[in-house]
């Protein structure tokens, strides 16, 4: 067995475990007796949306019972993210939320609809993406320290993407950026400088 299957069998296990105990401790009947609602906080098409397709079908398939996909993008994941906390807490209503939702929006915005803490339960942990720095190979670099110096050399010249202010991309870059101008990230060059 792969360990992307254990991990997937794990998740699962966990997912139905924790939609059965909350679907149980509010109702009488079975849970699920009706479809699920998995809200997605951002648009159609991007990384989260992208880990709630399969894993919609996934806990379809384990709970007999649909789950839909219900994308609710806007304010950072905060529109899609308020929805679930204002649902009842019946399991039938469960957020895909994102560091983005839960960490990044309480430092940014003065207040939230929502409290990250007291509004929601953790279930499983769904998925990680790690940050790469990646360069277009025509740019002559081929190591971080190398990028760090030619960004040196020439202030404002090298741009990176992320998917608007506040996003993990755009903290990483600038956080990334920090380091860099602070001397503090502990890169070497290929050769060694």
């Amino acid at each position: 067995m792969t360990t992307l299957s254990r991990f997937r069998r794990q998740l699962l296990a966990a997912a139905a475990l924790g939609l059965a105990a909350a679907g149980t401790a509010a109702a009488a009947e079975p849970f699920p007796s009706k479809p699920i609602r998995l809200v997605v906080p951002f648009p159609p098409g991007g990384p989260t949306d992208i880990v709630a397709r399969p894993l919609a079908q996934m806990l379809a398939d384990a709970l007999g019972q649909q789950v839909i996909v219900d994308n609710r993008g806007g304010a950072g994941g905060g529109i899609g993210a308020e929805n679930v906390a204002r649902s009842s807490p019946d399991g039938y209503s469960l957020l895909l939320g994102t560091v983005g939702t839960h960490a990044i929006n309480a430092a940014l915005y003065r207040s939230l609809p929502y409290d990250p803490v007291r509004d929601f339960t953790p279930i499983v942990l769904a998925a990680a993406a790690p940050v790469a720095v990646v360069v277009h190979p025509t740019l002559p670099v081929r190591s971080l320290g190398e990028l760090i110096e030619r960004a040196k050399r020439s202030p404002g010249s090298l741009n990176y993407g992320s998917a608007g202010n506040g996003t993990p991309g755009h903290l990483t870059g600038e956080m990334f950026r920090s380091a860099a101008a602070a001397r503090t990230i502990g890169v070497k060059s290929r050769t060694g400088s």
